[in-house]
């Protein structure tokens, strides 16, 4: 499932002028695959925390949750088309508002042993390099079909995972 869903991508992101290599393929993919996986996660906390009668603050604002941005959906399930971001709209609203939103938890976070804090340090690095906004939607919503729900899920995309960190080696810089 997530051998076919990187080929895919990288054929998705090596249209686009913005990406001129495998290292841009796996940089683009990570941190969109990061905040996919950062949903399933806090949902999945989240419905714990309900279940055993506690609350959960998430770690993102509702506007920057990936169910708010990347994928709004119809109460039938269903990608809303007509709210979801696309073409320029999108990659603009990334370029100035997620990345600066997530980059901001590096000097906000209270200690550098948070989530937050890291998430802030990765992101103050982090440049969304896909030009195309209609690139980008999709490599979002391929992103988006992919679940992280169970640890065989989990173990299989790490598997994936470091095998293409291993590769780019192969592409001119080390991994």
């Amino acid at each position: 499932m997530y051998e076919q869903a990187f080929k895919s991508i990288d054929a998705i992101l090596w249209k686009d002028s913005g990406c001129n290599s495998p290292l841009d393929y796996i940089e683009q993919t990570s941190w969109v695959l990061f905040l996919k996986y950062l949903e399933d996660f806090e949902s999945e906390r989240e419905s714990a925390a309900l279940l055993d009668g506690k609350s959960y603050r998430r770690i993102l604002s509702p506007e920057f949750s990936w169910s708010t941005w990347a994928a709004p959906r119809r109460p039938n399930g269903s990608l809303d088309i007509n709210t979801a971001l696309t073409g320029d709209d999108l990659r603009d609203w990334v370029n100035t508002k997620l990345f600066p939103y997530l980059a901001s938890f590096k000097y906000s976070a209270e200690t550098p042993n948070t989530i937050e804090y890291k998430i802030g340090e990765i992101f103050t690095e982090l440049r969304n390099r896909v030009d195309s906004g209609y690139t980008l939607r999709d490599v979002i919503n391929k992103v988006d079909e992919l679940q992280f729900l169970s640890n065989k899920d989990k173990y299989e995309l790490s598997i994936l995972y470091e095998d293409k960190i291993k590769n780019m080696g192969n592409a001119g810089r080390g991994g």
